[in-house]
């Protein structure tokens, strides 16, 4: 039996968010012996993946220009025996691949996880950015795509298309199964009554998501002599913002911003599965998504959706999601008339869509073990025999 490939992944941060979370569940169903390196910020989810059994190091890198931080990864690849490097996110990729080819591994793999049109994880794409971007993409073997969308952008920017491979964002549908116990509780716990139209939405409240226009739209409802209430998950620089607006329209009582939320119970405020149990509506109004992964949760947890940009969804026959709707992404009134259509028609729960079954995680990790295999293959790595290494990675043992 061909031995189980060794498997480094590099990371920029492990903090909540929804790279981050992908990784873990990734973890959990990939058939290969995983080590994990942070470049920054060993946050909730570092603590995650140890609980896991997965060895994690945070490499401490104080910013984007912290080249000591490229000889010290180096090393850490090169004593650790690694068959293949996997890196996520922009900073991680740079410096991932540049490491691992001066470490002598060969095959790298990148997965694009939050690409859009003019923006990559949330900040302007600039084009010091994407040369940078390019110039490193060719020391890697494979790339991956979190969405057709994404691998369509790859190739505009000039990846070679042998080179991109399209491996979607995966879903434990099984942790988002609607509790009618845990919705009354959840509720409860957050000063929402039983009869209460419950609207919410999920991510970094970071101007890109456009979260002011779900605060206006939740208070037009309102205005219309509604009971609603507005429940977001996530944290970041716009909170301020998003606060004083709510104030200024009156509907302060009404919009609760909880923090982050993390996929795993304990931590005080409700997970992300519990609060979209508790909610009757999701709404997405970002304008820029690589993929929309809170929306496909949201439909696993039986939730109608509305949504401005979801490649997930729009990539698919319309049969595949059908409680979700798009709402045009440049019209405010739009999506304050789907809102009160929803609020109007009341709270409703549907069965899990197919989409959700389509992205399930152990469906994804079998097609990441795929590209593992055709880069080791590519590399000349396949079934060449390994040295043992000493190993430099802190943390539990898996």
């Amino acid at each position: 039996m061909t031995e189980a490939p060794r498997v480094l992944h590099v990371i920029t941060g492990l903090g909540v968010g929804g790279a981050e979370h992908q990784l873990r569940l990734l973890l959990r169903h990939l058939p290969a012996r995983c080590d994990v390196v942070t470049l920054t910020n060993a946050g909730p989810v570092a603590d995650g993946l140890r609980a896991d059994g997965v060895r994690v190091t945070d490499l401490k890198m104080r910013g984007n220009r912290d080249l000591a931080a490229l000889p010290r990864l180096t090393r850490l690849i090169r004593s650790g025996g690694y068959d293949l490097v996997h890196t996520h996110l922009y900073r991680a990729c740079v410096y991932g691949r540049v490491a691992a080819r001066l470490a002598g591994v060969r095959a790298v793999v990148a997965t694009e996880h939050s690409l859009g049109a003019a923006e990559i994880e949330g900040r302007p794409l600039t084009a010091g950015t994407r040369a940078l971007y390019r110039a490193t993409e060719r020391l890697g073997t494979a790339t991956v795509a979190v969405s057709a969308t994404v691998a369509e952008r790859l190739a505009a920017w000039g990846v070679p298309g042998p080179r991109i491979h399209t491996v979607p964002n995966g879903v434990d549908a099984e942790r988002f199964r609607f509790d009618a116990g845990a919705r009354a509780a959840v509720r409860a716990s957050l000063g929402v009554s039983p009869g209460t139209y419950a609207v919410g939405g999920v991510g970094r409240l970071v101007p890109g998501k456009r979260f002011d226009d779900l605060v206006r739209a939740v208070a037009a409802v309102v205005a219309d002599g509604r009971d609603a209430v507005l429940l977001i998950a996530g944290d970041g620089p716009e909170r301020g913002a998003l606060e004083r607006l709510a104030a200024r329209l009156g509907v302060a009582e009404r919009v609760r911003l909880l923090g982050e939320c993390g996929q795993e119970e304990g931590a005080g405020a409700p997970t992300v599965a519990e609060l979209l149990g508790a909610l009757d509506l999701f709404v997405s109004t970002s304008v820029e998504e690589a993929f929309g992964l809170a929306v496909v949760e949201a439909l696993a947890a039986g939730l109608p959706v509305l949504y401005r940009t979801c490649p997930a969804v729009e990539d698919l026959p319309s049969h595949e999601a059908p409680d979700a709707r798009r709402v045009p992404a440049g019209s405010h009134d739009a999506l304050v008339r789907a809102l009160r259509e929803q609020v109007v028609a009341g709270a409703r729960r549907s069965a899990v869509a197919p989409v959700v079954r389509r992205y399930a995680m152990a469906r994804t990790a079998e097609q990441v073990m795929d590209v593992y295999g055709r880069a080791l293959a590519a590399e000349g790595c396949a079934g060449r025999p390994r040295e043992h290494h000493s190993h430099s990675i802190e943390g539990a043992s898996r």
